[in-house]
């Protein structure tokens, strides 16, 4: 039997590979630009750690290879976090799919929030619904694996 805390890595890869295929499924449907949020979530937490980027086009590649890496981050802690919070033990999906979703999405949200890159008080509609539904895939996706992968 494998750990649960590899398990959880697994899950929370699984899940964020649907969360970025969702995110850009609805840039490639509706057209919409890629957010900044990531790169400037980068930058923030550089300047706050005192990382030189470097200078120019370097700082701005950086930013854009930091960003998704730091949501990767993101998502695998989230279920890592699941993991040893269920203790190695299946749990019912939709209960597992809300934990995880909702966990994620409040990490990201919240750091961001945190690091004043954006204000969710201020969001549209459109804007939380374009937050929410690829969250609520990672939620679920995460939980479908989780529970395949437990005995």
């Amino acid at each position: 039997m494998r750990a649960p805390l590899a398990d959880g890595l697994i899950a929370g890869a699984v899940g964020s590979t649907t969360l970025n295929v969702v995110t850009y499924l609805d840039m490639a449907l509706r057209a919409r630009p890629a957010s900044q949020t990531p790169e400037n979530s980068a930058a923030k937490v550089a300047d706050t750690i005192h990382l030189d980027l470097g200078p120019g086009d370097q700082a701005a590649n950086r930013r854009s290879g930091l960003g998704p890496l730091m949501g990767y981050g993101l998502g695998l802690t989230a279920a890592v976090g699941f993991a040893a919070l269920a203790r190695g033990r299946r749990q019912p999906l939709l209960r597992a799919a809300a934990l995880l979703g909702g966990g994620l999405m409040t990490l990201s949200d919240g750091s961001m929030t945190l690091l004043g890159v954006t204000n969710p008080r201020s969001w549209r509609r459109v804007d939380w619904i374009a937050d929410l539904v690829p969250h609520l895939a990672y939620g679920l996706t995460a939980a479908v694996t989780w529970n395949r992968l437990r005995p």
